[in-house]
């Protein structure tokens, strides 16, 4: 495994999206706990978007419009529906001591966010490959996927530890909160945005 495949799957795992969006309003929300696990499932989506990109169905949903809209669009309106919930105070960002929050339901949340982006099979059909020699078979391709994972996970870990050091301070002030509900609302919001202006 190559120092340039780390590097690399360091700096797409660090860019914010919409598992680090989800990973620091749950950890802000529900402490370090919650935030943990908001990473293993954002993670777990991970796992199952290679699953999927080593089955060959990202090339079905490459080929496929009709079957990539439906995803995408589906994943627009989860994220909509998480930009309405946190304005109203219902989506994880309160003001008081740690949200005890079901673990089922953050993980379910988690999964739900990245599944429903068509273009994370289709990035790691496109990402993979870059990093195997010719003939390369697929335990070559399962290592990369695993390492993948491994670092997406310890990357959100380290922004669960960043949000959790100074979240005391900001469940402190009812302003911070409501500025905090605001910004991961707007968040959502452009990333369903973004998501629905992307093309197969």
């Amino acid at each position: 495994m190559s120092w340039e495949f780390l590097l690399t799957a360091f700096v797409v795992c660090i860019a914010p999206g919409i598992g680090v969006v989800y990973t620091l309003s749950s950890t802000l929300a529900g402490g370090a706990r919650a935030g943990l696990i908001a990473a293993f499932g954002c993670t777990l989506a991970t796992v199952l978007h290679l699953g999927v990109a080593m089955a060959g169905l990202a090339a079905v949903l490459h080929t496929s419009a009709v079957l990539f809209q439906t995803v995408k669009y589906a994943g627009v309106a989860y994220l909509l529906w998480m930009a309405w919930t946190m304005l109203q105070g219902q989506g994880g960002i309160e003001v008081g001591p740690a949200v005890q929050g079901s673990a089922a339901r953050i993980v379910r949340r988690a999964v739900l966010l990245n599944l429903l982006n068509p273009k994370l099979p289709l990035f790691f059909v496109a990402f993979l490959p870059q990093f195997m020699p010719a003939g390369a078979g697929l335990g070559l391709m399962l290592e990369l996927g695993a390492a993948f994972s491994a670092m997406t996970f310890a990357t959100f870990v380290l922004y669960v530890a960043l949000a959790a050091s100074g979240r005391r301070h900001v469940l402190g002030s009812a302003r911070v909160m409501a500025w905090l509900r605001r910004a991961f609302a707007a968040s959502f919001a452009a990333l369903g945005l973004r998501l629905a202006l992307e093309r197969t």
